[in-house]
């Protein structure tokens, strides 16, 4: 087998393309749609040039292309499995939307809405939509909408609500396995999918427990006053939900065969795409969908026309039920893709591990690295406004130093979501910030500090990292440190 040729790395060298996408994400992503009211670069053309860069500078630097390939071919069939699980949730949020079980859950969400609850609600219930979707940015859009309104209209108090409503929302999102940001963290860290959500599970849900005590005393504290509710727009959605699929209990079936799934540990890919079959099957038994509405549907996704004896369908419903299929992730996909070659070609002089090591040279404990990946992830994300480019900037700078320590990479994965997915939706320069604010009509700034599980989870995220609870050294089997 033919060897790679040895050339000489130096310091600068790595520093070189980091530095490189530093400028493209500093100038694309920041400064022109920040401060020169000009349109940011798409992030995968940022990492496409990024890419030739750092392809060019290997070249010189005397690299063979055909290693450079190899480099990155290596790295993209690492990434491969999870690239099949986001083709995959494309397919089974398409199939449980036509099945009826989605609209099945919001419906009854909907109905479960009590005003005298309404900050409590308005976390739990937006946890359920996003669980069920995959999204937190649908959730807010749709139901988040409805409670928003719910809540001007009983004078209820608009900054706990929409804390409440972004806090469920991003919580459901970050354990749903049909989540992209999520699926894109565990590819990242190159850790298993239900690994990477137990994993999160020791710092949200302590997070979400405690936020859902406070909502739930703040509608004592903060009682709601006496507007009177205008239920049109929440009749409009249940009538039109109801006229467009029939429910029953058998639509409970592919949800949970995901959660067994899950529990037992089978693999993600079939367990995905066996509850999609069986939804499909469920959608032809129970719902008065075509073939062809079907098969068009795990194909290219839902579409409400499909209801061909509707007259008119509400926008919210739309934009809610109007997706999934193959091609639901596509960007995500693409990116994917992208980010591979960039990440396959800086590994060949293992560019990100050098910095690492440089930078964080302090960084000399187990709670000392994973408290650097959870500030790094944070700063990453508040200056790229982009989670997927967080995920894999963070994941390849701290992976091998993980390794090292001999810390789980799900803690790894888990990180990079603790600090930055769960950090974007409370700054307001992010395009998460700008879209909650202008969907929900409450400005980040009187929000935030009602967004309880993301302030609550950055202190339990670095208090588990400094304790080392939760952190699964004990499953490290080789070379098991002591450190702490």
């Amino acid at each position: 087998m033919k060897e790679v040729k040895k050339v000489e790395v130096k310091f600068y060298h790595a520093v070189l393309p980091v530095a490189f996408l530093s400028i493209m994400i500093g100038y694309g992503l920041i400064l022109r749609p920040q401060f020169l009211n000009q349109e940011a670069f798409p992030l995968e053309i940022v990492f496409l040039l990024a890419s030739v860069f750092s392809i060019s500078q290997l070249l010189i630097m005397g690299f063979a292309w055909d290693d450079i390939l190899k480099a990155i071919v290596k790295k993209l069939a690492k990434g491969l499995p999870a690239i099949l699980i986001l083709f995959a949730i494309g397919v089974i949020i398409g199939s449980w939307i036509i099945s009826g079980t989605i609209p099945m859950l919001i419906y009854y969400g909907i109905k479960m809405i009590n005003t005298d609850y309404i900050y409590v609600l308005s976390f739990l219930i937006p946890i359920i939509f996003s669980t069920l979707t995959g999204t937190s940015w649908g959730s807010v859009g749709t139901i988040g909408v409805v409670l928003i309104g719910m809540a001007g209209a009983v004078n209820a108090d608009l900054a706990i609500t929409a804390g409440a409503i972004v806090g469920g929302a991003y919580f459901g999102d970050k354990i749903s396995p049909l989540s992209d940001t999520t699926n894109l963290a565990a590819m990242a860290a190159e850790t298993d999918l239900y690994d990477h959500i137990r994993s999160m599970m020791y710092t949200t849900l302590p997070s979400a427990l405690i936020a859902a005590i406070i909502y739930f005393v703040m509608g004592f504290v903060k009682p709601v006053g006496d507007g009177q509710i205008d239920t049109e727009q929440i009749t409009t959605t249940l009538t039109a939900i109801e006229s467009m699929f029939n429910f029953n209990v058998f639509l409970f079936i592919p949800p949970l065969i995901v959660l067994y799934g899950s529990i037992t540990k089978k693999g993600t890919l079939p367990t995905l795409l066996a509850s999609s079959m069986v939804a499909a099957i469920l959608a032809l038994i129970f719902q008065q969908y075509t073939m062809d509405d079907v098969i068009n549907t795990l194909n290219k996704g839902f579409d409400t026309s499909m209801a061909t004896w509707m007259t008119t369908v509400p926008e919210n419903i739309v934009t809610l039920f109007t997706r999934g299929g193959l091609y639901e992730l596509s960007f995500a996909i693409m990116l994917s893709f992208v980010i591979f070659t960039y990440v396959g070609s800086i590994d060949m002089i293992d560019a990100m591990p050098r910095l690492v090591n440089r930078i964080f040279s302090f960084a000399k404990t187990r709670s000392s690295v994973i408290i650097s990946s959870l500030f790094a992830a944070g700063f990453t994300n508040a200056t790229t406004s982009n989670q997927s480019a967080t995920s894999f900037i963070i994941g390849d700078a701290f992976g091998k130093k993980y390794d090292q320590y001999k810390i789980p990479r799900k803690v790894l994965s888990r990180s990079i979501e603790d600090y930055g997915t769960m950090i974007e939706n409370i700054i307001p320069w992010t395009t998460t910030g700008v879209f909650l604010a202008a969907t929900l009509g409450v400005a980040v700034g009187d929000y935030w500090h009602w967004q309880l599980i993301t302030l609550i989870n950055l202190i339990i995220a670095p208090l588990l990292a400094i304790t080392g609870k939760g952190c699964f050294y004990n499953e490290v089997k080789e070379g098991k440190s002591d450190e702490k």
